[in-house]
């Protein structure tokens, strides 16, 4: 007899399924865990890419919006004198002559000096300069950003009176090159700004770190001496974020000191920047005002380009003396009518209104003797020198 053994399939035990949910739950845990984790680190990729694209892309600037905008005017518009000194106006009689020509209708002057200096009879030649020093005034240090405040401070006291339309900054070693009638049309008769800009591609002043808030295609360098329409006064009085911006990144290298030793090594590796040479140039860019400007300055400025010079400390204005600012160069001066800019490969020729016009209305540095001289040759208006010897200092 077979015995026929037959196997057939049981139901399994209660510890077969337990051991077989406890499986798939450890694989569903896993999967669910492997799924966050990857959740996890595309979040985190996201994030770090969101955070280099801010870091790369410039923080918008905000919409202007200046407290000065509701003020409206009519009536004969005004030309705002910035004088920007360190004390007094050692030239004060040339500009006294210069506005004593003028419509007192058409100017008003303001004074940015040392903290607490005042103008008065004693201390000016000149009747027009007679408290016009700012009561707010800082102490100011050349290749700093406080030469910047200074000048914001003067353009915020000007705008307060709406029959200011131009801005004109000036230095205390700045002569005017015409009479007030024929500056005064020339101004007036442009609605643009004059502000000397240009790319700044060789001298490595842009400092990465501002690329947050000022990128490098926007660095612009150029003369500080600058003319303003209302507007883009404005725009400088009011800003506050690339000020901010220039306070820490835009510093002058401090000069090479022996003393220090190895450590001049270190501090020569700094970006030398100097603030007012690329302050409102760059702020206009970074608004897209380049469009409602003449790029170039109306202050002539004469730059001594020696290697022995460089060497030592850099460019520096020539000044002026009474043998140099000879009738001759004086009409060299006015008679430039075209500015060639290297790094841009750009020639700006002089124009206003699409007239062909002199590009130069002020120059510097001019010594008290190279002033006198101005006066003398009547070149300004008649003047006597020796009345010099009974005026105030």
């Amino acid at each position: 007899m077979v015995n026929t053994v037959i196997v057939g399939h049981g139901r399994k035990s209660h510890g077969e399924k337990a051991s077989i949910l406890s499986r798939r739950h450890v694989f569903r845990s896993r999967q669910k865990l492997v799924i966050m984790i990857s959740v996890s680190l595309c979040l985190l990729a996201l994030f770090k890419l969101h955070s280099l694209y801010e870091l790369s892309s410039p923080t918008p600037l905000p919409r202007l919006r200046s407290r000065f905008s509701n003020y409206s005017y009519i009536g004969p518009p005004k030309i705002a004198f910035l004088f920007l000194v360190r004390r007094n106006l050692p030239l004060d009689f040339l500009w006294g002559t210069f506005f004593e020509n003028a419509d007192v209708a058409n100017f008003s002057i303001y004074i940015h000096s040392a903290p607490g200096f005042v103008f008065d009879e004693t201390t000016t030649r000149s009747h027009f300069f007679y408290g016009r020093q700012l009561s707010n005034s800082i102490q100011v240090l050349w290749g700093e950003s406080s030469m910047i405040e200074a000048e914001k401070l003067l353009l915020e006291a000007a705008l307060e009176d709406p029959a200011n339309q131009r801005f004109v900054l000036l230095s205390d070693s700045c002569v005017p090159l015409y009479n007030f009638t024929y500056m005064y049309n020339y101004v007036m008769g442009s609605p643009r700004s004059f502000v000397d800009s240009f790319l700044d591609v060789k001298e490595g002043r842009y400092n990465p770190k501002m690329s947050r808030e000022i990128p490098r295609e926007k660095w612009r360098k150029g003369s500080q001496w600058i003319t303003l329409v209302r507007k883009h006064a404005e725009v400088i009085v009011d800003d506050e974020i690339i000020l901010s911006v220039f306070k820490r990144h835009c510093k002058r290298r401090p000069p090479v000191d022996t003393r220090k030793g190895k450590l001049n090594l270190k501090l020569q590796k700094q970006h030398n920047c100097i603030p007012d040479e690329h302050y409102v140039q760059t702020l206009l860019a970074m608004y897209g005002l380049e469009g409602e400007l003449e790029r170039r300055t109306l202050t002539y400025t004469l730059w001594n380009q020696s290697a022995t010079n460089m060497e030592n400390s850099g460019w520096h204005p020539v000044t002026f003396t009474y043998a140099s600012a000879s009738p001759q160069k004086i009409r060299e001066i006015k008679g430039i009518n075209h500015v060639y800019y290297e790094t841009e490969y750009r020639t700006e020729w002089c124009r206003a209104n699409s007239t062909l016009v002199p590009c130069f209305l002020f120059a510097r540095k001019f010594s008290l003797g190279a002033a006198m001289r101005l006066l003398s040759e009547k070149v300004i208006g008649s003047f006597e020198v020796f009345a010099l010897l009974d005026a105030p200092p």
